[in-house]
């Protein structure tokens, strides 16, 4: 299944997360991760889910750090990334430069005071998107059923 994510990420207190190349000095709040994956969105995002793994992307990173509450899974054939990403940097304070380096958006993760749940489903409801918010990996599995069946009638 192909698509893209959104990733709802706590952080309890102030961190400095240190990428490969990079510092970033988070603050205290809920964080919001904008992620495509067109090839596999199912194990992308099972990935991000495991606390034991190789730390390659700048989101490894964070996640060493923060907690994963929950993700959004949008599966389409279509790359929405950047188009989600700017939808949410209309709500969320944006940490420049993390991900997105392969996209026209100056990042990829935002930070808002509060948890982000009903914002991140107005901007799905309103382009119109399949998607569906699990909890856990094993959440994921269910969906990619779902929408292989659905999509191969």
């Amino acid at each position: 299944m192909k698509g893209s994510y959104l990733l709802i990420i706590w952080l309890g207190e102030e961190k400095r997360i240190k990428t490969r190349g990079r510092e970033f000095d988070l603050n205290r709040g809920f964080y919001v991760y904008v992620g495509s994956a067109m090839n596999s969105l199912e194990k992308r995002v099972g990935r991000h889910f495991r606390r034991e793994k190789k730390l390659h992307w700048h989101i490894d990173f964070l996640l060493e750090k923060g907690t994963l509450l929950r993700a959004y899974l949008i599966p389409s054939g279509e790359r929405l990334e950047e188009v989600l990403s700017k939808e949410v940097s209309k709500y969320g304070e944006p940490v420049k430069g993390f991900g997105a380096s392969d996209i026209g958006v100056p990042s990829n993760l935002y930070r808002f005071d509060d948890e982000p749940d009903d914002v991140l489903i107005s901007i799905l409801e309103e382009r119109k998107l399949d998607w569906k918010r699990i909890k856990s990996p094993d959440e994921i599995k269910d969906m990619g059923e779902r929408y292989e069946t659905e999509n191969s009638r």
